[in-house]
């Protein structure tokens, strides 16, 4: 069975982040290390953290973005590999990005033509 390509959405509430200390952020690099290469045969590209401006394109109109009234502010982005939806689920539910308070991944598979 051909691999599917599903989206991962960094989604987290919009209350103030505390910076991490020295060793905190190193703790932090080792777990995505460790969960990078345990997964290096899933994870297609570790995306990036999104920008703040933004604009919502219409039709119509073009808006400024990203709106302030959302409840949960997208942050990030990944492509993962997987044969499932289960299996995508697996890879991210042992992603270092899930342990913090506040935070969810969307999952949604890539449709190809």
């Amino acid at each position: 069975m051909k691999n599917k390509t599903y989206m991962c959405i960094l989604r987290s509430g919009t209350g103030g982040c505390e910076k991490p200390s020295p060793s905190e952020m190193e703790m932090m690099f080792a777990k995505y290390q460790s969960w990078q290469e345990k997964f290096a045969d899933n994870i297609l590209d570790m995306g990036n953290k999104l920008g703040d401006s933004a604009s919502v394109v219409r039709s119509d109109s073009v808006t400024d973005g990203p709106f302030i009234e959302l409840k949960e502010i997208v942050g990030g982005y990944m492509t993962l590999s997987a044969a499932t939806l289960e299996e995508a689920v697996a890879v991210i539910k042992e992603s270092p990005m899930v342990a913090k308070s506040g935070t969810s991944i969307e999952i949604r598979e890539i449709c190809t033509p």
